[in-house]
């Protein structure tokens, strides 16, 4: 098992940010919220969250030599769902710039609240590398 963290990422506390099992080789990407790899917030807005998020997934994911396409699975955690709602035009869109048509299978769970303040969503996926 490899624990991935992206170089200049400060390490995490209690958790890994992604593991890869070989087998294929599988990729499981902890929850990751809306914050730099500082784990600094620079918006409390959910689009530029969600966006952040998706960043931090794929650069754990190419920490294992994954791209968008691996990805299997995503579990989408929000706190505010007005808001979710009220963006999902502007969330298509940074869909498509990350991940262009790839559309792994998702859930969207709203949540009371997530441990990092002040995030509003926060997403974790699993991705299968093809056998090299």
């Amino acid at each position: 098992m490899d624990v991935l963290l992206p170089e200049g990422w400060d390490a995490p506390i209690g958790y890994a940010n992604g593991i890869a099992v070989p087998a294929g080789k599988i990729v499981f990407v902890a929850g990751q919220v809306g914050w730099d790899e500082r784990q600094q917030f620079h918006s409390e807005e959910i689009a530029p969250q969600f966006e952040q998020a998706l960043k931090n997934i794929l650069a754990v994911l190419a920490e294992a030599g994954g791209r968008p396409e691996h990805i299997c699975r995503i579990t989408a955690y929000c706190c505010d769902k007005p808001a979710y709602l009220a963006a999902r035009s502007q969330l298509g869109r940074i869909w498509r710039a990350l991940m262009g048509k790839h559309y792994p299978c998702m859930s969207m769970i709203f949540v009371s609240d997530l441990l990092d303040s002040p995030g509003k969503i926060e997403l974790e996926a699993t991705a299968v590398l093809p056998p090299t």
